[in-house]
């Protein structure tokens, strides 16, 4: 197969390749560089795709936030616009109760001198 020729070309390694000289240190070196490679290459995707799964719920969750505060500042609002109509339904309201108090002080007025002739 391909293997053989393609570990051939790095030197002679026993574990590999039949029938040659041992060069322990250099086949260890070489499949020490294959390993790390392959342990590294994985350990990276491992904590690439945890740090692009943690930093999409980073953003959803900021999302959401930024969402629940427009909320908030328009319930505010309508908060205040509410409070306002209250502040001018009471003054109003007040008014009319002067207003409703004078006629009656006038009308008892008027019946008092009424009743007094």
């Amino acid at each position: 197969m391909f293997w053989p020729y393609f570990f051939y070309t790095w030197g002679c390694i026993p574990e590999i390749t039949k029938n040659c000289q041992d060069m322990t240190n250099a086949s260890s070196t070489y499949l020490g560089i294959v390993g790390g490679a392959i342990i590294g290459a994985i350990v990276s995707w491992w904590i690439y795709n945890r740090q692009k799964k943690t930093s999409e719920m980073q953003d959803s969750t900021l999302n959401r936030i930024k969402e629940l505060d427009e909320n908030h500042d328009r319930i505010l609002k309508k908060l205040e616009e509410f409070d306002i109509r209250h502040e001018t339904t009471l003054d109003t309201i007040a008014e009319l109760s002067k207003k409703v108090d004078a006629f009656v002080e006038k009308q008892e007025k008027l019946d008092d001198s009424t009743k007094s002739d």
